[in-house]
């Protein structure tokens, strides 16, 4: 609709209740201001609420009513063309009810923090070199010894219009050698503002020939390219090593040939380099990163180079599902079953993955999810037909599957969690200039410290958990609320100085591999060792040197590393999750361990895992290791479809927490109550289940208590239907202090 002096603008605020706001066009000396053509959905507007002033978004424009009159006018228009295309607003407003979330905050936080506050897309000015042609310098300069400087006034010679800063910087040409140019007048610096060059004007496109792909990989790719335009949904279930990026990088390759743009998603920042490293040494267009790793600067840059069409490619993580790409062709969830896609804490519980879906339909351009151990919910839409099912199951080049070996536990003696069958396959692993693994997902020294008198343990005092020993630094930390406090000389509760660090964690586990091999280099990755900047690349370019080395770590080790010179995987207390509460439990520890093995193996020469368990015979475990993922899933598929589980049935969790209990379960009876009135109003056979109010598996933390509602349902459409109202009544309802509520649509985990 285009704006007239009967027009309002429909705003969202970064303001949590749930609803747009309504403004009058801004204002300019009694007049409509005179860029009134610019208002228009996608815009930021700068408007008053209540005694502050606030950065919008225009959602739509609507005719005004006889009441308008009272509206309060914004007060300026901050862009002249939309930040966000009309797919994304739909994308964030499909979102907003699907996850029964605030659109304002929502809408807001698609887009980077600076342009939130307000700030300026305008282009900032840049430093540009160019050649000045002087007959009698150039003579001069010709018949010098300044080599380094003829080589500068060469390059700036052959871009008559002139090159930018940044790329000469980028080039190794210091500015003292342009300074000096300048000063014998063959050269001159401009101040301007830097031209926008759209992604497709790089040639040639591609700076290193692609692979040669096997039969498998050229399979998956032709069936890709050759569907239809237009949206679908193809599932690349490749085995670990299978070549599964290379397949990635020629998808890639022809949506650039056809002037559209490729969106990546990897679930870790720490996955970044790596792909970044593979994309720039294949194509010449740009590419842009976004993820939270980076500076508000980087980040509001990265952003507007996609915005603008100048990136080619974007590779990002979780939040990435909402950058604005104005030529969209391609997007590729990598590692797609992977639990960071979901937003599990603060804010709205989206899953990156399910909302490249739905932005592939809104645009019309293919999904292509990625992974060597999908996810149920994918394997099962693959098995329905909803989605394209291309399989590689077998190793890129010549490298070769691991052997998987199972070795059980129990009955021996441990050191460090460790068997002396795996400390002996260390040794020999070593000995011939390879490179070990070893993964354990617990970090820290030890899980807890027990009293060996009174059998006493010291808990957090915020949370219902154990304080887990650390000793570099030597505390208790929660790893929780990250409670920390000095390990004590006595036990809290007899005073007997016996206590005594229980179980193992990465800490502990480092110094028991430190005295068997003493000469060799410990790497160790966890969240604890990995916190300062620049630390994972370190120990990255270390294993890349294929010196001989021990990597030592947490599942951040599991996710789509390329470790070539590793053969030798040891998976220390393997099956843990096999015997969770969270009915993914299974799911995740199938995954985990067949990802973490699949580190091995990856060069040419053949791997082995060594998968360490107290429970040998278990059946799910057996069948992982036997028959391999597929038919371990299926076992699980079946056992869901009984049990009425996703994805055979769809959930969603409304969690509350408090300082006072009474404040919680108060609040949540009274929304189970509304709850089961609306999902059987006339029915005693209710089309959503409602359970509960529980406690959380963790019911306190951080000094606040929490509980949840389930609710379950075999229709997605009905579970909906009785959220709206319910949602909407819960938000209604006058606030609590200190209460904090939230609802999970498809819940990943049940804490």
């Amino acid at each position: 609709m285009r704006p007239d002096t009967d027009c309002i603008l429909h705003v969202a605020l970064p303001i949590g209740q749930g609803r747009l706001f309504d403004y009058r066009l801004p204002e300019q000396d009694g007049q409509t201001a005179h860029n009134r053509p610019a208002l228009q959905p996608g815009i930021r507007v700068r408007v008053p609420f209540r005694r502050r002033e606030l950065t919008g978004l225009v959602v739509s424009l609507g005719a005004s009513p006889d009441s308008s009159r009272r509206l309060r006018p914004a007060l300026a228009v901050l862009d002249t063309s939309p930040l966000l295309p009309e797919s994304l607003l739909q994308l964030t407003l499909w979102s907003a009810d699907y996850y029964h979330y605030d659109l304002g905050p929502l809408l807001l936080q698609s887009l980077p923090a600076l342009l939130r506050a307000g700030q300026s897309t305008a282009r900032p000015p840049c430093t540009i070199w160019r050649a000045q042609h002087n007959a009698a310098a150039g003579k001069t300069l010709a018949d010098s010894r300044a080599e380094k400087q003829k080589a500068v006034w060469a390059t700036l010679c052959a871009q008559p219009e002139g090159i930018a800063d940044d790329a000469l910087k980028a080039a190794g040409i210091e500015r003292p050698l342009l300074r000096q140019l300048v000063r014998r007048g063959l050269a001159e610096q401009i101040s301007t503002t830097a031209p926008s060059t759209p992604f497709d004007s790089y040639t040639p496109l591609l700076k290193n020939p692609p692979l040669t792909l096997n039969s498998q990989q050229q399979s998956a790719l032709d069936a890709m390219v050759s569907r239809p335009p237009g949206f679908s949904v193809t599932l690349l279930q490749g085995i670990t090593g299978s070549g599964k990026t290379e397949v990635y990088l020629q998808a890639i390759e022809r949506a650039l040939t056809a002037g559209t743009q490729t969106l990546v998603m990897v679930p870790e920042i720490n996955l970044t380099p790596q792909m970044l490293a593979r994309f720039q040494a294949r194509f010449h267009t740009p590419v842009a990163v976004l993820h939270s790793g980076l500076s508000e600067r980087q980040r509001l840059h990265n952003w507007l180079a996609a915005q603008r069409g100048e990136a080619g490619i974007v590779l990002a993580t979780r939040s990435g599902i909402f950058v604005p790409l104005p030529q969209p062709g391609l997007i590729i969830v990598d590692e797609e079953h992977d639990l960071s896609y979901k937003q599990q804490e603060r804010g709205a519980r989206l899953c990156a993955r399910n909302l490249a879906l739905v932005r592939g339909k809104l645009e019309s351009v293919p999904v292509l999810l990625g992974s060597a151990t999908p996810c149920l919910e994918s394997l099962h839409n693959a098995g329905s037909r909803r989605f394209y099912h291309e399989k590689l199951g077998q190793r890129a080049g010549a490298a070769r599957e691991p052997e998987l070996v199972v070795i059980d536990t129990r009955r021996q003696q441990l050191e460090g969690g460790l068997t002396a069958t795996s400390l002996n396959a260390m040794h020999h692993c070593l000995a011939r200039g390879e490179q070990v693994l070893v993964f354990l997902n617990r970090r820290g020294y030890a899980p807890t410290v027990i009293c060996d008198d009174c059998g006493g343990l010291v808990d957090c005092p915020a949370c219902d958990a154990r304080l887990t020993v650390h000793k570099r630094p030597p505390e208790l930390r929660c790893h929780h609320c990250d409670h920390r406090q000095p390990l004590p000389d006595r036990c809290p509760a007899c005073a007997s100085p016996r206590l005594c660090p229980t179980g193992i964690g990465t800490e502990r586990t480092e110094d028991i591999l430190a005295r068997h091999f003493h000469a060799t280099e410990i790497l160790r990755v966890d969240r604890d060792s990995m916190s300062r900047k620049g630390a994972f690349t370190a120990v990255m370019d270390k294993i890349k040197t294929g010196k001989p080395a021990i990597l030592l770590g947490t599942q951040m080790l599991t996710k789509g590393h390329h470790f070539p010179a590793v053969t030798l995987v040891v998976i220390v207390n393997a099956d843990a999750g096999l015997f969770s509460a969270d009915f993914r439990g299974p799911e995740r520890t199938g995954q985990m361990i067949l990802q973490v093995a699949g580190r091995a193996g990856r060069g040419d020469r053949q791997g082995k895992v060594l998968i360490q368990t107290a429970n040998p015979g278990n059946s799910l475990l057996q069948t992982l290791i036997t028959q391999g993922y597929d038919a371990f899933a299926r076992h699980l598929l079946e056992q869901r479809r009984s049990l009425s589980l996703p994805p055979f049935a769809h959930l969603a969790l409304i969690s509350a927490e408090a300082p006072e209990l009474t404040a919680v379960t108060r609040f949540l009876a009274d929304s189970a109550a509304l709850a089961r009135q609306l999902a059987s109003p006339d029915s005693e056979d209710p089309a959503v289940l409602v359970t509960g109010p529980l406690p959380a598996p963790l019911e306190r933390r951080q000094g606040r208590l929490r509980w949840q509602l389930h609710l379950r349902s075999a229709s997605r459409a009905a579970l909906h239907q009785l959220l709206r109202p319910l949602v909407a009544r819960m938000r209604a309802q006058p606030p609590v202090n200190g209460l904090r509520w939230a609802v999970d649509v498809d819940p990943q985990e049940m804490g």
